[in-house]
Parts: C-alpha cells; structure tokens; sequence
C-alpha cells in the first residue's frame, strides 16, 4: 500500500494561495485601460490579455508546486509483511592470510590452486548457508585485524574475504593475537553465542599474548573455537634434480589447534583437501544450527525522487519554453 511519512506537509500546498491573498491590496482601484495598438502588441512581455504569463504556464507551475510538496511528505510503498530469519549466533571468522598460504596444495576443479583460493572457495558457500547469523571476517598474520565486522551484510563480508591477500598481514603467525581480538570482539555480545572458526596452516610465530593465555581468556569470556588445520600431508615436488615427494604441512602445529578447540567448547578439523574443507564447514553447520526466531517486517520502497524528479523536468521544460519564446520575438523584431 501507499503511504507519506509526513502527510502534515501537504498543508503547503496552499501556502501560494496564502501569499496571493495576502499581497491582494483590501481596495482594489479600477485603472484607466490604455488603448494598445496592433503594432504593439508583438513587442516582448505584452500580449493581447495584458498578462505576461500565460494561463497554462500557471497551471503548470501549480502542477509542479504540488508535485514538490508531496516529494516532501515523502511517499513510500509499504510491502507485504515478510518473516525476517534471525538467530543468536555471533560468528567469527578468523582466516589466516600469512605467506604460507600461498602453498598451493588444492584442487578446485582438477586445477592446483593455493590454500587461500580453496579457502575463499568453501567459505563463500558457507556464509551464504549461514543467512540468520550475524558473521564478521578477521584476517591475520604477523597482526591480526578486523576486515568486517560483525553483520548481516553477506555480500560485503564475501566481497572482502575475496579481496584479501596473501601477506596484507605480515609474514608471520600470530594465533594467540588472532584469538586475543576475536574474544575482544565477542566479548560483549550474548553469552553461549559466541563462536569463532579459526583457520591456519601455520604454528604461532608472533604476537604479545600466547596461544595458551588467549585459550584461558577465550573459555572465561565463553567463546567456543573451531579451529581447522589446512594444507596436504603429502605432495610431489619438481626440482632441477628430480621429483621428491614432501610433507607441505610440517610446520603445522596441530596440538596447538587441538588444545584451543578442547578447552573452549569448540572442535579440531584437518582438512587436507578441498572436499575435507567443505565437510568440514558442514560439520560446523551442523555443531552450530541457526535458531530462528519469528521476527516480520513490513518492507518500504521510497517513492519520493519520481514526483521530486517529475517537478525538476517540468521546470526544465517551462525555462526552455521561455528562452525559446524570448528568442523568436527577438527574431521577429530583430
């Protein structure tokens, strides 16, 4: 259905009326009529009626006078009332961006791509299967940092996971940071919805606090941690002598990873392949349900810029209308 935000302001309406009448002199002189010959009645600014604008000019300044005002009262189309998907979950993702990502020990599509592609790959999938939550993006490396931070915008928050790059947060690996602001940022939302999924291929290398303190601040403030350990156990590598076959995961420290998920309420997952990644992820849809909550809302469509726009293009129209008028007199008498 239809409606105006302001209707009070339609009372502008009359508003030239009220200045009309209020510069109507109270007596009004008769004037003596001063005969105009034929010849003059050509020459610009008088016509044969003694009025200089015409009765369809002042039609359609009213028309636009009126289509101004109910811009200002500000039309809206109200829609259908529609349930609106909500639940508690705070959920925080928490991906690592350091160069060691950059092994590329993935397949998407019997193509090798490195672990940050196969990682973009299956998380945009699950922030799509994830519509209720409220999500956010943390990114780290030698620093971690808030990319987006928690909210129903899903476009956005996959737009800026696609965006990162290998190395924007220095080249080592500060888990105990990562985890450290994660909580921060958790901290003040509802209790026993506070998750973070926290993904590396790494060990901790860096950062002021430890894994192990962060683990004991994570389980105080009640934020459960998945981790996920990510990177193939086995790989062919090609070299000036040969072939050798290597372990691209050896700097993985899964002990780390298992002994935050225990002692937070969270799990361990290692994902060796895309298809264990995207299990994975399931895993977690599965360990996390969205609750829903019947929440409804009616949406509202603006309608205000198509009478505003309207007003703009009749006035347009009237100041070319009247160039070209003052142009043709002065041709004619020119």
């Amino acid at each position: 259905m239809l409606n105006l935000a302001y209707p009070w302001l339609l009372l502008l309406a009359v508003l030239p009326l009220l200045l009309g009448w209020k510069r109507r002199p109270a007596t009004q002189v008769a004037a003596p009529v001063i005969p105009v010959g034929h010849w003059l009645q050509d020459l610009p600014g008088v016509s044969r009626s003694g009025n200089t604008v015409p009765w369809w000019q002042t039609l359609i300044l009213a028309l636009a006078w009126l289509l101004l005002v109910t811009a200002l009262a500000r039309p809206q189309h109200v829609g259908e009332a529609v349930d609106v998907p909500v639940t508690g979950r705070d959920l925080l993702l928490a991906v690592d961006i350091s160069p060691s990502m950059e092994e590329q020990d993935m397949v998407i599509n019997g193509r090798g791509v490195n672990r940050l592609r196969a990682v973009k790959h299956v998380l945009n999938d699950f922030i799509q299967k994830r519509e209720g939550d409220r999500l956010g993006l943390l990114l780290f490396g030698t620093q971690p940092y808030i990319q987006a931070p928690l909210s129903f915008d899903y476009k956005t928050i996959r737009t800026l996971l696609d965006e990162a790059g290998i190395g924007m947060a220095g080249r080592a690996t500060a888990i105990g940071d990562a985890m450290g602001l994660a909580v921060k940022r958790l901290r003040d939302r509802p209790q026993d919805q506070r998750v973070v999924i926290l993904l590396t291929d790494g060990a901790n290398t860096a950062g002021e606090v430890s894994p192990d303190k962060a683990t004991e601040i994570a389980k105080a403030a009640g934020v459960r941690i998945y981790t996920i350990g990510i990177g193939a156990e086995s790989m062919v590598q090609r070299g000036l002598l040969g072939s050798r076959r290597v372990n691209p995961s050896r700097d993985l420290d899964e002990g780390l990873l298992q002994r935050i998920a225990d002692q937070t309420g969270g799990r361990y997952f290692r994902a060796r392949s895309l298809p264990e990644l995207e299990l994975i992820y399931e895993s977690i849809n599965q360990l996390e349900p969205i609750e829903l909550e019947g929440k409804r809302y009616r949406p509202v469509t603006e309608l205000y810029a198509w009478p505003a726009g309207l007003a703009l293009l009749i006035g347009f129209a009237l100041q070319i209308i009247r160039v070209m008028g003052g142009y043709e007199r002065e041709t004619r008498h020119g």
